[in-house]
């Protein structure tokens, strides 16, 4: 007799439905980690193939489109975006766990080979696509009310600006403010790596930077720009109750307008045999920082 079966032929077990149960819960803990980031995602080896002849479609200044379900899922419950369309295979709308009759849009099943035509054979879509209007524009005086701002000079890596905004929400800054050139516009890539943060907090384009750090000057921001060379280690050099920081773009660092124009230059202070970091991590390191000196 086969020690799979129990007497009159009948499996004691379904070995392969255990499997794929397992598997896919599996799958999903795999997923919600990277979607925190907290682990990373793969390099997409078998998306490459055709990325060389992919020419990515023309989109209107009010287009945008975002991809992979945490980002999609929190898009789809912010209250301030206008959304068109969405695209998503069976599967996906299975594991967004939402009733698409009630989303107010039109849902379109798709293949996963119907997104990638439009964002590309690299993109992590994971089998969902937001067609949606860029969020609204904010002003630096609404800003008055939060303790505590982000500042970035350049910082060009849509992937690093993604990082710093889940970092500033994770901290509660009230908004990440950055350079309309050379800066991310608001796009699938940038929400992505921003995981869902992109929906939480406010990122705020401006013309021009110096002017920006002005206006929140009289509005009692101390701005601090971040400097390796800084005069003083951050911490003692927080001042007042409302504090900006201030970073620079991943190879330069601050503009000389920039240094010129903020409150207070200061450093990270770090012992060990490398002296920089990556822009992202910095900026978690300094609104930590700026968390302990506000104490809100």
């Amino acid at each position: 007799m086969s020690k799979d079966n129990k007497p009159g032929g009948k499996p004691t077990d379904d070995k392969s439905a255990k499997d794929t149960h397992y598997a896919n819960l599996r799958r999903a803990h795999r997923d919600s980690k990277r979607e925190r980031g907290e682990i990373p995602t793969p390099t997409p080896q078998k998306r490459r193939r055709g990325a060389e002849d992919w020419k990515p479609p023309a989109l209107a200044p009010d287009q945008v489109y975002l991809y992979g379900l945490h980002t999609v899922r929190a898009a789809l419950d912010n209250k301030e975006r206008k959304n068109v369309k969405l695209s998503v295979t069976q599967n996906a709308l299975a594991r967004l766990e939402i009733d698409a009759d009630t989303l107010g849009i039109p849902v379109e099943t798709v293949s996963p080979q119907d997104i990638d035509k439009v964002l590309g054979p690299d993109a992590i879509h994971q089998g969902v696509m937001l067609e949606t209007r860029p969020l609204p524009v904010r002003r630096l005086e609404a800003l008055k009310g939060s303790p505590l701002l982000l500042v970035l000079d350049q910082v060009t890596d849509p992937h690093n600006v993604g990082a710093i905004m889940r970092s500033a929400v994770a901290f509660n800054a009230g908004a990440v403010i950055t350079t309309q050139r050379h800066s991310p516009t608001e796009s699938g890539v940038l929400a992505k790596s921003a995981s869902g943060a992109l929906e939480l907090i406010p990122y705020i384009q401006i013309t021009n930077l110096s002017d920006a750090l002005g206006e929140l000057h009289k509005l009692g921001f101390f701005t601090i720009g971040l400097d390796s060379e800084g005069p003083a280690p951050l911490e003692s050099t927080f001042s007042g109750d409302k504090v900006a920081l201030v970073l620079g773009s991943e190879g330069k660092g601050l503009r000389q307008k920039t240094r010129e124009t903020v409150s207070a230059l200061a450093r990270l202070d770090m012992p060990g045999a490398i002296k920089s970091l990556n822009v992202s991590n910095a900026a978690a390191i300094a609104l930590y920082a700026a968390r302990l000196h506000l104490k809100v």
